[in-house]
């Protein structure tokens, strides 16, 4: 059986909009879409049989209106809706385990236009093992228009990147969109260097020579596995969040990695994706990897 597209929907243009984005990338993968809604549940003692359902009825409704609204777009899609009143975060990495991604709506942007993401929202990304989009509010069908690429971060050595790429290629071709490949690079620090590396630099003609054949590398098995999507290999010195957020701006999606290991504190976003997170001005995809 296929994996949906899911959406987290909770009333907000956030999540509606989230809802349109995973209804469309649904019909073009031609998989089905699951609509999720995920209420907290109150505090024992504090509400009343009345308001619980209440709350019941509202979510029913809320699911059944964007159902009908997304099948009167896309009258072919199969729609299927689930309403939990248990805790959001789990409930939704737990949603997310068997979709094929799941899409939820930032909380509005700041001065700086990238996304607000609350605590259930961090600890989604955090913590999900499939990839997790996050779509604002101002997200429009146009914005996936010919001409808009979709660019992907890609680091470290091929097995680090695959799941990444393979995403990103997997949704430009979907979409039959141009890929942009970045990698960034900085000068390591002084003690990195040594003798035996300078004359690896120096074989390999210097570092960006060297950056260059290592994103071909990377991408090598997906072009030729995906050969109809043109790609773009862009290299470029400085920090991979800031190297991405400065081509994203006219891209339909930004896809980035975040390492699927947990810490002594937790589960973690990471620097790239917790840069683009809050400074992107397109949808962001994160995709956990080992």
């Amino acid at each position: 059986m296929p994996r949906p597209i899911t959406a987290g929907v909770d009333g907000s243009p956030e999540s509606a909009a989230a809802a349109a984005w995973a209804a469309r990338e649904a019909v073009r993968r031609g998989l089905p879409l699951r609509l999720v809604h995920v209420g907290e549940p109150a505090p024992e003692g504090l509400a009343l049989a009345a308001d619980e359902a209440a709350q019941a009825r509202w979510a029913r409704d809320l699911l059944a209106g964007t159902e009908r609204e997304l099948s009167a777009r896309h009258p072919r899609l199969s729609i299927a809706t689930q309403a939990h009143d248990d805790g959001a975060a789990d409930t939704l990495v737990a949603e997310a385990h068997d979709a094929e991604l799941l899409a939820l709506g930032s909380r509005g942007h700041g001065a700086l236009v990238g996304f607000l993401l609350g605590s259930v929202g961090q600890r989604v990304v955090a913590a999900a093992e499939r990839p997790v989009v996050l779509v604002r509010s101002d997200d429009e069908a146009g914005a996936e228009a010919a001409g808009r690429d979709v660019v992907v971060g890609q680091e470290g050595d091929p097995q680090d990147s695959a799941a990444v790429l393979e995403f990103a290629f997997r949704t430009a071709a979907a979409r039959r969109a141009r890929l942009r490949a970045v990698r960034a690079w900085s000068l390591p620090p002084v003690f990195a260097y040594s003798p035996a590396s300078l004359e690896l630099l120096d074989e390999a003609g210097g570092m960006e020579p060297q950056e260059k054949r290592a994103l071909a590398l990377a991408l090598a098995p997906w072009r030729e596995r995906f050969p109809d999507v043109p790609v773009i290999e862009h290299v470029e010195i400085g920090s991979a969040g800031q190297v991405l957020l400065s081509v994203a701006p006219p891209a339909q999606l930004l896809v980035v990695g975040r390492r699927a290991r947990r810490t002594a504190v937790g589960a973690r976003i990471g620097s790239v994706a917790h840069a683009v997170l809050h400074h992107s001005s397109c949808p962001v995809a994160v995709v956990p990897h080992g």
